[in-house]
């Protein structure tokens, strides 16, 4: 059980510093988004072959790295989308009358470019992971994948806590897109999927413990974990933003839309 609890701190620690260090480098002045998109670029270079070289591994300090990796090269999609440079080809706020599969339509345009980025990159971490006796890295931005998915089209739809401020001044247009009420149809079955994928893994971790692949097990199932989390946060009063106001406090945010 001790593997499991230092798996689960382990992805708790890296996913907040991971995001608060995001959510830094994105309230950098506008002339220093280049630079700070150039060093994200050289940790990417070196995070794919740590991911390649891990998966031949099935130690547990492998699962570590894998997890690691591959969230490093999740960071990089997130920061380019949130910096502005990988959005989509559309760039301002629906027209009031705006509504239905039009205005569905129009949010889609707004992340097509992130939403291909992550495809791209992971079917990297998928490609070089292929038939690798560790495959934690897959496995990890699979779940950030279908936990980030999720999360989107519940803010489409509409939740309490939509997290607006989070958006730098040059992406405000992107909160036209959040719908706004208590709950909405789809926000239930996201949190039973979740759920249900935690339990499995959970299950798994269980099962797996005292043998190698434990680690790995446990890191998965604390992301999805962590996703559920946030998807709470979307329905509750507690503004989530908080959570790493510390790496914000210079932040100037746009106009409210």
């Amino acid at each position: 059980m001790s593997t499991i609890a230092a798996a689960a701190l382990f992805a708790c620690a890296l996913w907040w510093s991971l995001t608060g260090a995001i959510l830094y480098l994105d309230a950098l002045p506008r002339s220093r988004l280049p630079w700070a998109m150039i060093l994200a670029s050289v940790v990417l270079a070196a995070a794919l072959p740590v991911v390649a070289a891990s998966a031949t591994h099935r130690d547990p300090w492998a699962a570590y790295v894998a997890f690691g990796a591959a969230l490093l090269v999740w960071a990089w999609v997130e920061f380019a989308f949130l910096s502005g440079y990988v959005t989509g080809p559309r760039k301002h706020p629906c027209p009031v009358d705006c509504t239905g599969l039009r205005h569905f339509a129009h949010a889609a345009e707004t992340v097509l470019y992130h939403e291909m980025a992550l495809a791209a990159a992971g079917t990297i971490v998928f490609t070089i992971t292929q038939d690798a006796p560790n495959r934690v890295a897959a496995w990890t931005f699979a779940a950030l994948w279908c936990m980030r998915l999720s999360a989107k089209l519940n803010l489409f739809l509409g939740v309490r806590n939509r997290s607006e401020q989070l958006l730098p001044a040059h992406l405000a247009y992107l909160g036209a897109f959040f719908g706004r009420r208590t709950i909405n149809p789809l926000f239930p079955f996201s949190i039973l999927a979740a759920a249900a994928a935690f339990a499995l893994l959970a299950a798994r971790c269980i099962a797996d413990t005292g043998t190698p692949r434990a680690a790995g097990s446990a890191l998965i199932a604390a992301l999805v974990a962590l996703g559920l989390l946030e998807h709470c946060f979307l329905v509750l009063p507690f503004p989530s933003e908080r959570l790493w106001s510390w790496y914000r406090r210079e932040t100037v945010r746009g106009p409210r839309i």
